[in-house]
């Protein structure tokens, strides 16, 4: 009883020391994803950027177009796929689950390949329409292992077969039309290098309101993770807000893939630690991610782009060495998802 009691006392204390070593991670990450690169700047060069104007000089253009967005793009889009992946392995109550595993990613990503043929580069358009990819893939595979009453394992299978299928859509569309592969190599690994504010902006508008309405919803999506049958005992109506999560989920990949292609692990990584150390409750799990998602893709950029310095490689492919691994350990350890946190 005596440790149950203290237990209760010291949760909330750890819960503010995560927070806390969240916000500090991410003023970390934005401090050396703004200062450093091939070329560092200094706090001077970056003050004149905001007092003389972003044409100064040539450390405040670097700052204005090419820091300042590539940072603020890696925050947003680790932010939007950490916190989709949090929402994704709670609804298909799988750990393994997340958008670059289940086919998301890929369905974005085929959309965008579909936009790039057609001309669109930026803007609006682009984040809707990669939006749509990543919630039909979603939907597929969610409806598809429901109807067939499939196992937590195979819905990762079906995931995997899905991420085969829209990739080979993709490579067709490439196939026919060689200019969209000059643009889609750089796009599958992804990286944040071509980011720009005409991507940048709507995308992390809609980011930004997608996560804040899902941070309204934690005690929805705690009740929805209890299960079907205790969920519906609740007065829950399952069938409603498991689409609606899935297509909240599906709105945060979607614009992440949008701006910087296909960043794999992300959402797989980021929720699993921050459930050890946090516990599964919704409304700590999709906060903390936000904050260690956004500061884990804006540090691996930042590595990406000075770990060879002058040379640069993308930044996902740091995540696949980091995520390989580590989706290998849980798959091993947790024998396919089924382990309990």
């Amino acid at each position: 009883m005596k440790n149950s009691v203290k237990y209760c006392l010291k949760k909330p204390n750890k819960i503010k020391r995560l927070y806390f070593a969240g916000f500090l991670f991410v003023g970390i990450a934005i401090i050396t994803g703004l200062m450093l690169g091939s070329t560092r700047l200094t706090f001077t060069e970056i003050g004149q950027a905001f007092t003389n104007g972003f044409d100064f000089s040539a450390g405040t253009r670097i700052f204005a177009y090419v820091r300042l967005p590539r940072t603020t793009a890696a925050l947003v889009c680790g932010a939007a796929l950490a916190v989709s992946g949090a929402v994704i392995q709670g609804v298909l109550a799988n750990r393994l689950a997340s958008p670059s595993i289940i086919g998301v990613n890929s369905g974005a990503g085929l959309a965008v390949t579909i936009c790039t043929a057609l001309g669109i580069y930026g803007g609006w358009r682009l984040s809707v329409f990669s939006f749509l990819g990543a919630f039909a893939a979603v939907m597929l595979v969610s409806l598809g292992s429901r109807k067939w009453g499939a196992s937590r394992g195979t819905v990762i299978l079906i995931g995997v077969a899905m991420n085969s299928l829209l990739a080979a859509f993709s490579d067709t569309i490439v196939t026919f039309m060689p200019n969209v592969g000059v643009m889609s190599n750089d796009f599958k690994i992804g990286e944040f290098s071509g980011v720009t504010y005409q991507k940048l902006i709507p995308a992390a508008l809609i980011i930004s309101v997608a996560v804040i309405v899902l941070l309204t919803l934690t005690n929805e999506l705690d009740v929805l993770t209890l299960g079907e049958d205790n969920a519906k005992g609740l007065g829950m109506n399952t069938s409603v807000m498991r689409v609606l999560f899935l297509l909240l989920a599906a709105l945060l990949a979607g614009c992440a893939v949008s701006l910087a292609g296909l960043l794999s692990f992300v959402g797989l990584i980021v929720p699993h630690a921050v459930r050890r150390l946090a516990g599964s409750k919704s409304s700590h799990l999709l906060g903390l991610c936000t904050l260690f998602g956004a500061a884990f893709v804006c540090l691996c950029d930042t590595i990406a782009r000075t770990a060879f310095a002058p040379y640069e490689i993308p930044v996902g492919i740091i995540m696949a060495f980091l995520g390989a691994p580590f989706f290998v350990f849980i798959l091993v350890k947790g024998k396919g998802g089924h382990a309990r946190d």
